[in-house]
């Protein structure tokens, strides 16, 4: 067998406990040797279990969390993030480190021609990329909501990709990159024991300058639960309208069209207009509710099935909670 590089994972989480569970056990059953979570608010119902478990680093990020690191709770959580990551970074004691959010999961896809041979170990991958390389990148997939386990991949790049991405989602498709209402960035898994490094949410910085990310893991999935259900989207919206994912301030995801706009003029649009009908026609859309949806995905190829079993891992390495 060849050699599997070590690896871990770091995210600052505010989430139910079960949430938090689900996601640790989840990269513990993958063989992640190490945990670094960062509570983003104090959470006695799942601190006990996360300190009890020998794998796992977990911090709460109180007053005194902040000012053991000399800096006032930064008002973004996007900066909180990626100091503690970065943080983690100079601690963790792995050859790789993943830096993903709770709603996140890596998750090795299937081999060979039938898709039913198990799926290389991750420490594998790494193992196996250039000595040279500092780190690299894992795409993501978004889940299907009330299809348990059922994904869709993004339209690939290329020259056809906004024709075919409007093509499965007429309405609102030429609006989303690959027809994603969340990051097709990725995530990044990065060499650790460098100088100078600096994470951020999608890239690995050295000295300031970005760190190329190729050869991706192709071989790896990101499965991403961004809007699991609709009242799960429609509680969460006017957060990431104001200081998440679908911020002013972000670019179209969809460059190069004269007539792109962001997803914050998108949906800030769609309310205008139509309110929580054009809302929910919009999740409908591209979420694949719409059968017809559904159907095109399933015919262009980008429907993906993985069963990540969560209640069964979170039992087994959380046994106390249940």
């Amino acid at each position: 067998m060849s050699h599997a590089a070590t690896w871990g994972v770091v995210s600052t989480i505010k989430a139910p406990a079960q949430a938090i569970l689900d996601f640790a056990a989840h990269h513990l059953d993958l063989g992640a040797h190490r945990l670094h979570l960062y509570l983003d608010e104090p959470n006695p119902e799942v601190f006990p279990h996360l300190k009890a478990h020998p794998k796992i680093r977990v911090t709460t990020c109180d007053d005194q969390h902040w000012s053991r690191r000399k800096t006032a709770r930064p008002k973004k959580h996007q900066v909180r993030q990626t100091l503690n990551a970065t943080h983690a970074y100079g601690r963790i004691q792995t050859d790789w480190i993943a830096h993903i959010d709770v709603d996140e999961f890596l998750c090795p896809q299937p081999v060979g021609s039938d898709g039913l041979a198990d799926p290389l170990p991750l420490g594998q991958m790494l193992a196996a990329l250039p000595p040279e390389q500092m780190a690299t990148r894992v795409r993501p997939i978004e889940a299907l909501p009330d299809r348990t386990g059922c994904f869709k991949a993004m339209v690939p790049r290329g020259p056809e990709r906004i024709r075919k991405t409007r093509e499965i989602y007429p309405r609102y498709g030429h609006h989303l990159a690959g027809g994603f209402l969340s990051h097709t960035a990725g995530k990044v898994i990065a060499r650790t024991g460098l100088p100078d490094i600096e994470f951020r949410i999608h890239n690995l910085f050295q000295n300031g300058i970005v760190c190329p990310t190729t050869p991706e893991l192709t071989g790896v999935d990101l499965c991403h639960f961004h809007a699991p259900s609709w009242d799960s989207w429609q509680k969460l919206h006017s957060f990431r309208l104001r200081r998440g994912s679908y911020r002013a301030e972000l670019k179209p995801s969809v460059l190069g069209k004269r007539d792109a706009i962001n997803t914050h003029d998108l949906l800030t649009q769609i309310i205008a207009e139509s309110g929580d009908d054009g809302l929910r026609s919009f999740y409908d859309e591209l979420h694949a509710v719409d059968s017809q949806v559904f159907d095109r995905l399933q015919a262009a190829g980008l429907i993906r099935h993985r069963s990540l079993d969560l209640n069964r891992k979170r039992r087994k390495h959380f046994p106390g909670f249940d």
